[in-house]
């Protein structure tokens, strides 16, 4: 079950890198290719679904909102235009309790845990924590416009939704509507099955809803740190060897290096380092990732708006700069 994904967006690393801003810890975010369950096993335990679509206004949704939610849910209305991915990511790590969301977050969650939905949301915008981390993603203009520009019909507007269970219930999160909606009973959290085999379909449906018109999906994972996760994976490992390791020392001192159980001792440690090795690999292959997603995230967040006003005045300096917007409009006249 492939996706169509706008993975040109490079969500993953700015959502990871978003996430840690928050001084939250232990978690990072993944893009989804596919629907597969064999996708979605590999990478438990997941916290939550992040769904991107392109927003269409006007669209009837018929499903019932609850008004009177779970108070263990943290559930905030989107009371500003450009924060539905980071309140997408929050309305996840706020609804784990298995996360360290950090000192911030956790006195946010704390002070607004008897608030609307309303005043949730007015007190994530208000949240200089959040608001830092959010704002250094933002795009450099030239000109700061006296107003906010409203999208249009025909501007390409995204919105992102979340999926997840909360205390034996699926849930969908999305700030632009009045409440919550339950998606059905879900036994099991983040670590099990249960509850992404029941959001798998929910979400087919929508894409293919969707597909007619529009084949620009993504889906985002948000996980338990990959690296941590095989770090922890080496050193039980580690430990298994050196059990095993004493065992045979113990059969080599007896000189019973002839009995079966020293074999099968022999074939349990091959199959523990081979296992070491691969984790080792993975490890190293985390790192390289997040190397490279340091490096994305930099060159996504300088401004580079100086260099190129100062390097369209240096060529209309040397008198190259006309002939080269003369150039490129014969070009363009051309291609039509």
């Amino acid at each position: 079950m492939r996706l169509n994904l706008v993975s040109r967006f490079f969500f993953a690393c700015v959502f990871t890198e978003l996430i840690q801003q928050m001084q939250v810890k232990g978690v990072q975010v993944e893009e989804l290719y596919s629907l597969d369950l064999d996708s979605l096993n590999s990478l438990r335990p997941v916290y939550g679904l992040i769904f991107l679509f392109k927003w269409r206004p006007g669209e009837k949704d018929d499903r019932v909102v609850i008004k009177d939610p779970n108070p263990n849910l943290f559930f905030a209305s989107q009371v500003i235009n450009n924060a539905c991915a980071t309140q997408a990511i929050l309305s996840i790590l706020m609804n784990c309790p298995d996360i360290d969301v950090g000192p911030e977050l956790s006195k946010l969650r704390e002070f607004t845990k008897n608030f609307p939905p309303e005043l949730k949301g007015l007190a994530i915008n208000n949240s200089e924590a959040i608001r830092i981390a959010h704002n250094s993603f933002a795009r450099p203009e030239p000109f700061v416009p006296e107003e906010q520009k409203s999208a249009t019909k025909d501007d390409d507007v995204y919105h992102f939704i979340s999926y997840l269970p909360v205390d034996g219930i699926l849930y969908e999160l999305d700030g632009l509507k009045e409440g919550p909606i339950s998606l059905g009973q879900c036994p099991g959290g983040p670590g099990d099955m249960d509850w992404l085999q029941m959001v798998q379909p929910v979400i087919q449906e929508r894409i293919e809803r969707y597909s007619r018109s529009e084949i620009r999906f993504n889906l985002l994972a948000v996980i338990k740190n990959r690296k941590e996760l095989y770090t922890a994976e080496v050193k039980e490992l580690q430990k298994k060897r050196e059990r095993i390791l004493q065992q045979i020392a113990a059969l080599q001192a007896e000189r019973l290096m002839d009995n079966s159980n020293y074999e099968a001792l022999n074939e349990s440690l091959s199959e523990i380092n081979a296992a070491i090795e691969a984790a080792t690999e993975k490890i190293l292959m985390e790192e390289e990732k997040f190397k490279k997603w340091r490096t994305e995230n930099i060159r996504r967040k300088h401004n580079y708006i100086p260099f190129l006003f100062n390097f369209l005045k240096l060529l209309a300096e040397k008198k190259q700069l006309k002939p080269l917007i003369e150039k490129a409009k014969q070009k363009a006249s051309n291609s039509r």
